[in-house]
Formats: C-alpha cells, sequence, structure tokens
C-alpha cells in the first residue's frame, strides 16, 4: 500500500501504463505473427502487406520506449529475409 500521496499516483500511473504497454505489445506479437504466416503461406502480396504493417507497428514500439531498437531491427530484418526468398 502506497504511504504518500504520490506514491498513489504513481501506483495509479502505473496501472494505467502496464494496460496499454500489455495491449500494444499485444498488437505487435499478433503483426508479427500475421506477418509470419502470410510469408509462409507464399503469397507474395499479401506478406508484403502484412510485413509493412508489422515493421510500422515494431516502429512505434521503439519511438513508445517499449522496445529496444536492435529487437525491433532483429525482428524486421529476419522477416524481411524470409520475405526476400519468396521472389
Amino acid at each position: 500500500m502506497a504511504n504518500t500521496k504520490s506514491a498513489e499516483k504513481a501506483a495509479r500511473q502505473a496501472v494505467k501504463h502496464r494496460t496499454r504497454n500489455v495491449a500494444l505489445r499485444s498488437r505487435a506479437r499478433s503483426a508479427l505473427r500475421k506477418a509470419g504466416e502470410d510469408i509462409a503461406s507464399g503469397n507474395k502480396t499479401e506478406a508484403t502487406t502484412s510485413y509493412r504493417a508489422a515493421a510500422s507497428v515494431v516502429d512505434s514500439l521503439v519511438n513508445k520506449g517499449l522496445v529496444h531498437k536492435n529487437k525491433a531491427s532483429r525482428h524486421k530484418k529476419r522477416l524481411a529475409a524470409r520475405l526476400k526468398k519468396l521472389a
């Protein structure tokens, strides 16, 4: 239990931030999963579209400070390599 007013406010903010962060991370994981599935299906147009969407979502997480830029880069690089193999 929080002892001071500022600690109470910090606890309230932490709950809000955690809720938002969980939703954003989930959205990113879903986008990455969909991009991977589209690449595996072999449909180049769908795969390209979902790759761009996933890259955009991952980049937004970097800007919000939820994911390190190197981790985002690694995800995008691996997806791009798999996408390139389709050509």
